[in-house]
């Protein structure tokens, strides 16, 4: 009898306990400062440290988006044909929502036939696909041909246009106004934009790796193999791991380029705008990406599940956690030092927990700096368990008594 008592006694201060749970979820209460994906400590990168000869400068990891090196980065220039990259951005994007196929077929205007500078010399009427015409602007930067695809996918080039400063205005290209789609800068009066802005588009049209199937080529063919295409970005050939981009010089512009490269783990984005010469502009380009890639990497750590998390008060007596992956661009020696340390509110968590709560952090430290972090979150509901609930678990332990 006392032994049945005892018991009794026992459920209901298990009763007590499933209806006053004292640890609250809340992600409020969790550290606010907590970083996510990205975050990366001061790398001690100054503005013109490396005293480039060129009006503007920036190096930028690919996949951070963490800035390594600026110079004079949001100064508005005419961009010359690095222009293009915004122009080959909407046909992507074009291309991935199926408003147009690269097999499509586009018949040539009397408009686009008529640019000047870099073509491919297309006629009024001539057909060609649109994969070809791609190839034609990515690798020989024609000015005929990133007509007749804005023609094609926007019905005339001021829609295009339209289209190229609201795309802009989404990415946060705060220095950038277009007024046509290809760069040509003799009757343009304000088309301008920053090194800043052409590494943001840069990123974006990178983004959709196909672009790089195209920008990585140094020669190639259209209209049946007749006539050459060679790519205006010679560090395609000589500079490795290069994968693109666009180049592009006027006289007003100087000569500028968007490079793309690629090292192990590292994508780095370098622009150069208002170099002296062709040569002096891949030569500085190859500068800074050397000293990119010779002074900075990728931090990459997998996400993962932990042991799921004790509940109080909830229909479930534990919840399973997990937390995504995480990269950070560090000074390579740095990447062997960092150290790991998993955040939780608690031991419990008091009932309900909704998926998707954050229940905690992973956090990455430099020594005593904490460089980055990323949520633990909760992988399910946990309802707060009621009244009948909590009478079915008590009668449950009774009947075992």
């Amino acid at each position: 009898m006392k032994k049945t008592l005892r018991r009794i006694f026992t459920l209901f201060l298990t009763v007590i306990v499933l209806l006053t749970g004292t640890i609250p979820i809340c992600a409020e209460e969790i550290d606010p400062q907590g970083n996510t994906e990205g975050t990366a400590p001061d790398l001690g990168i100054s503005e013109g440290m490396l005293h480039l000869d060129c009006k503007s400068a920036i190096l930028m990891e690919a996949n951070t988006g963490t800035v390594l090196y600026e110079q004079n980065v949001h100064e508005a220039l005419p961009p010359a044909s690095v222009t293009k990259i915004m122009t080959l951005l909407l046909v992507m994007e074009a291309l991935e929502d199926e408003v147009v196929r690269l097999d499509s077929t586009i018949t040539v205007s009397a408009n686009a036939a008529s640019m000047g500078g870099s073509q491919v010399y297309l006629k009024e009427g001539e057909q060609m696909s649109l994969e070809d015409l791609l190839k034609s602007v990515v690798i020989a930067s024609a000015n005929d041909a990133a007509v007749a695809l804005a023609e094609y996918v926007a019905g005339s080039v001021p829609a295009f246009v339209e289209k190229m400063n609201k795309r802009a205005g989404e990415l946060g290209m705060q220095d950038t106004v277009f007024e046509n789609v290809t760069g040509l800068d003799d009757t343009a009066e304000r088309h301008l934009t920053s090194a800043n802005d052409i590494a943001i588009m840069s990123r974006a049209l990178i983004a959709h790796e196909d672009i790089l199937k195209y920008s990585s080529i140094w020669m190639d063919t259209i209209r049946n193999g007749e006539f050459g295409l060679t790519n205006t970005n010679r560090l395609v050939r000589f500079y490795p791991g290069c994968t693109g981009l666009k180049t592009g010089s006027t006289s007003l512009a100087g000569f500028c380029v968007s490079v793309t490269a690629e090292r192990e783990n590292t994508s780095l984005i370098c622009v150069i705008m208002g170099a002296e010469s062709r040569d002096s502009r891949n030569a500085i380009a190859t500068q800074l990406l050397d000293w990119g890639f010779s002074s900075f990497g990728v931090y990459e750590a997998d996400g993962g599940e932990l042991d799921p998390l004790q509940v109080v008060g909830g229909t479930a007596s534990q919840c399973p956690i997990s937390y995504d992956g995480f990269r950070c661009v560090l000074p390579r020696a740095a990447i062997k030092q960092i150290q790991v340390k998993h955040n939780l509110i608690g031991s419990t968590v008091s009932a309900p927990v909704h998926q998707g709560d954050i229940l905690g952090y992973v956090e990455y430290y430099q020594g005593e700096q904490k460089i980055g972090s990323v949520p633990i979150l909760a992988q399910c509901d946990v309802p707060r368990i009621g009244f009948f609930g909590i009478f079915k678990k008590m009668m449950a332990s009774f009947l075992l008594i």
